[in-house]
């Protein structure tokens, strides 16, 4: 049995609520909608918000608006399912965001003043570092660090609280110092055949390009999302060229498509 959707005269968020509660009602809700939980939609979360991000990227403010939709349906849903097992609503939050916000902007919601951003940053990260003492649930400083990121995003964060108690190189030049000595040994795996500690050595080399990213004050996943897009524009000019000569990719060779990419970045330079 089908029932109208909830009035469209009530505010937005209020209307957004009510379809959740019915699609999430066991009695004559949408099925797939009952069946999920915190587990299985969590996946879909990281989803919605990358393609948040590929909108901002695209510069979309249309998709933008219709992706960020999306986000906001995901913590719709993840509050739902709070509220049925009566440990939250969304209410609350909204309610812990706004809290946060006020506690974490002293220099615009109460006295405290900053001489800079750089003394403002070392505040917020003072602030955060109070609130996880005040929470004891970290043994260590890097417990809360979620394991659920992406994982140079989680290196960077790692290496970030490591030296904010001062285990961190000196300078660029270090990192980069580090860097070649991790390439070095990433090489001597390869030329004695071993996969597996190739394969480690891979993992330290990206450890410390995130944290050479960190250094620079460079997020590497929006460097690496910059690169990939430059990667797929150039391979299209290949592809392109390689049609006008009648021939796909696979009837080429690299010679061929390695001068088309050099084709393909000299027209980007004009």
């Amino acid at each position: 049995m089908t029932s109208p959707a909830p009035p469209a005269d009530l505010r937005p968020i209020d209307r957004l609520l009510a379809i959740m509660a019915r699609l999430r009602d066991p009695a004559t809700g949408c099925p797939w909608d009952t069946e999920q939980t915190f587990a299985t939609i969590a996946p879909y979360t990281v989803e919605e918000a990358y393609e948040v991000a590929d909108a901002i990227e695209r510069n979309d403010l249309a998709d933008l608006k219709e992706e960020l939709g999306d986000l906001l349906l995901q913590v719709v849903f993840h509050s739902r399912m709070a509220e049925e097992q009566g440990a939250f609503a969304f209410d609350d939050v909204a309610r812990a965001i706004n809290d946060k916000m006020i506690r974490r902007h002293p220099h615009v919601f109460g006295q405290q003043s900053y001489a800079s951003v750089a003394d403002q940053k070392a505040g917020w990260e003072e602030l955060k570092a109070a609130e996880r003492e005040k929470k004891g649930r970290a043994a260590s400083l890097l417990d809360d660090v979620p394991v659920g990121l992406p994982a140079l995003t989680r290196a960077v964060k790692l290496s970030k609280r490591a030296a904010g108690v001062g285990f961190v190189w000196p300078d660029v030049a270090a990192v980069v110092e580090k860097l070649d000595e991790e390439v070095r040994e990433l090489k001597a795996e390869l030329e004695r055949g071993d996969v597996e500690k190739a394969r480690q050595e891979m993992g330290d080399v990206l450890f410390v390009v995130a944290n050479l990213a960190r250094t620079l004050e460079v997020d590497p996943e929006d460097a690496l999302r910059a690169t990939n897009a430059k990667f797929v524009r150039r391979f299209r000019f290949i592809e392109q060229k390689l049609a006008e000569r009648g021939k796909t990719a696979d009837q080429s060779d690299l010679a061929e498509m390695d001068a088309l990419w050099d084709e393909a970045k000299a027209a980007e330079r004009a």
